[in-house]
């Protein structure tokens, strides 16, 4: 096995409390129970949540379609105090980004990316960021995670990578990447789990992963 250069690391559910995000709810307090059927076609029919974590829309395109009239003001509030960062994140990277090679892969509006990472100055933390909304595929889709290799010029087996997603884990482990449960969600998996960083820092020891 090659020793580990590269951590492949989730936001949503990992680095961020919040494992799939507090946003509809958010939208639908928000909107008169009037607007709420039309809501619920907009994000089930019509897919746009998933289709703005794709590229389609912008956040402005995207906040305007669902009704918001200014999109710049609940992207941020919506950001800033919906969502959680983990606060065991920053003390392991600060421990472990110089040593391996930080990458971000996240399924997300381009724009809220850059925005979660700005706001908790993450930014230094990661040699690359593969969002789903700037590469146009999304976990748990093979071809994400070929892209990540390919641009980081890694082979799988040097890649651990960290995720609250069963599914998402398992296609990754398909390429050969070393999969890690970020257990947030109390999910049954055969594979490595951990439940916090200080957990995550001993899988490092036992990937022989020490430099």
């Amino acid at each position: 096995m090659k020793k580990i250069s590269t951590i492949l690391i989730d936001m949503y559910g990992v680095i961020l409390e919040e494992s799939k995000g507090k946003f509809i709810p958010y939208t639908f307090k928000y909107f008169d129970s009037a607007e709420h059927e039309r809501l619920k076609r907009q994000f089930k029919e019509e897919q746009l949540f998933t289709r703005a974590g794709l590229g389609e829309f912008t956040s402005d395109e995207f906040l305007s379609m669902l009704g918001y009239e200014n999109p710049q003001y609940h992207m941020r509030d919506y950001i800033e105090n919906y969502l959680t960062l983990d606060k065991g994140f920053v003390p392991f990277a600060e421990k472990y980004y110089k040593q391996y090679e930080f990458v971000l892969l996240s399924n997300d509006v381009s724009q809220w990316s850059s925005y979660i990472t700005e706001y908790y100055q993450l930014n230094k933390y990661f040699s690359d960021k593969i969002v789903s909304g700037d590469v146009r595929c999304r976990k748990p889709e093979k071809r994400i995670y070929e892209l990540t290799l390919d641009r980081m010029g890694r082979a799988p087996e040097e890649c651990l990578f960290i995720d609250n997603s069963v599914k998402n884990l398992e296609v990754a482990a398909e390429l050969g990447i070393q999969p890690v449960l970020f257990n947030r969600d109390n999910e049954e998996y055969g594979g490595t789990i951990v439940n916090s960083f200080a957990e995550l820092e001993c899988i490092l020891e036992e990937f022989g992963s020490y430099a």
